[in-house]
C-alpha cells in the first residue's frame, strides 16, 4: 500500500502542530486533494479540528492503546483512498511514556515509514534552534526527519539567521517560516484548544490556518516530500476493510452535542459493524430519551453547559427512569459526571440525572491525566472479570463520598487515577460509568459486549411486553 503522507511533529506541546496540520489539510483540500487526517495519541480535540479542516473523519493512532499491527492495518485501510495523509504528532517528537520515548510520535513515524516535518518555536532564539534540530537528528537517526518549519519568527533578519544555521548545521530544508500572529482564532483551554463544537468561528479559524500555511510554507516541496514516503507493508495483517454495518439488531443511543462530543470514529463504526443502529441524542435539546436498547454517553465538558443540562429536567428524568428499568448504559468521563446526582461548579450545584447516587465536583487542576491500565475485578454489564483494559483519562472533576451503599467499582487501577487512585468504573443496575476512555481498536471486546447487553435488554423488554 502506498499513499503520500507526512507527520507534523514539534519540539514540545504548543509548538503550532495543530495550526500547521489543520492549515495544510485545508490548503490541500482547497486544491482539490482528498486528505486523510490522523492524530497521534488519544486526543479528541485536535482530531476534531483536523476533521473540520480535511472534511473527513480524523482517526487516532496510539501505540499504547493499540498494537503496531492494528495501527498499520487501520492506517492502510483508511488512508488507501486519499490523495495524501497528514498525521499530527503530540507533545514533542520523542516524548512518550518513559525516558526511552515509548509510544512517541517518533516511534509512530518509524512504524509507518512517514517523513517527519519538525515545527520549532523560534521565539527568542537563533542558532540554538539549529542545535535543537540537530539533537533530534542525532538522538535517533532512524526517525525520518525531512524538513523544518520555523514558528513564531521575529522578522526577516531573524528568519534568515535561523535558515542559514539549520541548513548549514543540520542539512535539512527549511520549508517555511510562520511569524508571530497575535490574533489567531485557535483559543486554548484546559491544556489544549477549545473544541470546535464550542467555537463560534470554526470556519474562519480553518480559513485562517489555511491562509497561514499558503502564505508562509512551501506547499510544493511538502507535497513532494509526502510523495516520497515508501510503500507501507501491512505488518503481517491485511489492511482494515471498509466499515460495513451488520444487520441492524438493536438501537444504540449516542448522546452527541456540545456537552458530549468525544467519540472515536472507530468506536461508532464498531457498534454499527456489530449490528447497532446508532441514534444520535442531545441531552441539551431533546425532551426525553427515545426508545433505545442501550445508551452510550461519551466524554465532553458538561461543566461548561451545566445550567443547560440541569434545565432539561424532562430528559434527565427519562434517563433516570430508563436506568431504573435496566437500560444498559456505558458512560465515559463527562458522561459519567452527567449520570451523578449533582455537579458542583464554582460553588454552584446543578442537578444531573441521578442514576448514580454520587456528586461530582469540578477542580481548578486536573484530577487525572494520562494513560490508564485497568484490571476488571467486579461484575459489570460489559467486561469479563479478569480482563485487562487500556485507555486514557483527562478530567478536572472528582467524585464526592458516595451517599448510597449499592455503588460498586468494576475496575482496579494499575496505571492512572480513575475515581480515587485505586478504582474506576462505577456500577449500578446496568450502568458502567468510567473516567477512562477506551478505543475500540485497542479494546476489541467493548463493542460486541455493548451490543450483547443491548440485545439482552431488548429481549427482556419484549418478553415483558408479550406477557401483558
Amino acid at each position: 500500500m502506498s499513499v503520500p503522507r507526512i507527520l507534523i511533529a514539534g519540539i514540545c506541546g504548543g509548538s503550532g502542530k495543530t495550526l500547521l496540520s489543520a492549515g495544510l489539510a485545508a490548503a490541500w483540500r482547497k486544491r482539490g486533494h482528498s486528505v486523510a487526517p490522523y492524530k497521534k495519541g488519544p486526543d479528541y480535540i485536535d482530531a476534531a479540528w483536523l476533521s473540520h479542516a480535511a472534511e473527513a473523519p480524523c482517526r487516532n493512532l496510539d501505540l499504547f492503546l493499540m498494537s503496531p499491527q492494528t495501527i498499520v492495518g487501520s492506517f492502510a485501510g483508511s488512508a488507501s483512498g486519499a490523495d495524501v495523509a497528514i498525521i499530527e504528532g503530540n507533545r514533542g517528537l520523542f516524548d512518550g511514556m518513559d525516558a526511552r520515548g515509548t509510544c512517541s510520535a517518533a516511534e509512530l513515524a518509524k512504524l509507518l515509514h512517514t517523513p517527519v516535518i519538525l515545527a520549532v518555536d523560534c521565539a527568542k532564539a537563533t542558532r540554538t534552534v539549529a542545535a535543537v534540530v540537530l539533537g533530534c537528528q542525532k538522538l535517533d537517526p532512524q526517525v525520518p526527519i525531512r524538513g523544518v518549519v520555523l514558528n513564531r519568527t521575529g522578522g526577516p533578519r531573524h528568519e534568515l539567521v535561523l535558515r542559514e544555521a539549520i541548513e548549514h548545521s543540520c542539512g535539512l530544508p527549511v520549508l517555511g517560516a510562520v511569524p508571530r500572529i497575535p490574533d489567531l482564532l485557535f483559543a486554548e483551554r484546559h491544556l489544549g484548544l477549545v473544541p470546535p463544537d464550542e467555537h463560534d468561528q470554526v470556519d474562519r479559524a480553518i480559513e485562517q490556518a489555511a491562509g497561514v500555511v499558503e502564505d508562509h510554507l512551501d506547499l510544493e516541496v511538502l507535497w513532494d516530500l509526502a510523495r516520497q514516503a515508501p510503500v507501507l507493508g501491512t505488518y503481517g495483517e491485511e489492511p482494515t476493510p471498509d466499515v460495513v454495518a451488520g444487520p441492524s439488531k438493536v438501537r444504540i443511543g449516542v448522546c452527541r452535542d456540545s456537552a458530549f462530543q468525544f467519540y472515536y470514529p472507530e468506536n461508532l463504526e464498531a457498534l454499527a459493524r456489530e449490528g447497532g443502529s446508532l441514534v444520535e441524542i442531545s441531552p441539551l435539546r431533546d425532551p426525553e430519551l427515545p426508545e433505545v436498547d442501550a445508551l452510550y454517553i461519551g466524554g465532553g465538558f458538561p461543566e461548561t453547559l451545566a445550567t443547560a443540562l440541569a434545565d432539561n429536567s424532562s430528559f434527565r428524568d427519562s434517563v433516570r427512569k430508563k436506568v431504573e428499568a435496566g437500560l444498559p448504559v456505558y458512560a465515559e468521563c463527562g458522561g459519567a459526571v452527567y449520570l451523578g446526582e449533582h455537579l458542583q461548579v464554582d460553588q454552584g450545584q446543578f442537578p444531573m440525572v441521578g442514576a448514580l447516587p454520587v456528586t461530582f465536583a469540578l477542580h481548578a487542576k486536573p484530577q487525572g491525566h494520562g494513560y490508564v491500565a485497568l484490571d476488571v475485578v467486579g461484575e459489570n454489564p460489559f467486561f469479563a472479570v479478569g480482563e485487562s483494559i487500556r485507555g486514557h483519562e483527562f478530567h478536572y472533576t472528582c467524585i464526592q463520598p458516595p451517599s448510597a451503599k449499592d455503588i460498586t467499582f468494576a475496575f482496579q487501577v494499575r496505571r492512572g487515577y480513575g475515581f480515587d487512585g485505586r478504582h474506576d468504573g462505577l456500577c449500578r443496575h446496568n450502568v458502567l460509568a468510567s473516567y477512562t476512555h477506551v478505543h475500540a481498536l485497542g479494546t476489541e471486546t467493548w463493542a460486541p459486549s455493548l451490543i450483547r447487553a443491548a440485545a439482552r435488554f431488548k429481549s427482556q423488554r419484549s418478553q415483558v411486553g408479550a406477557g401483558r
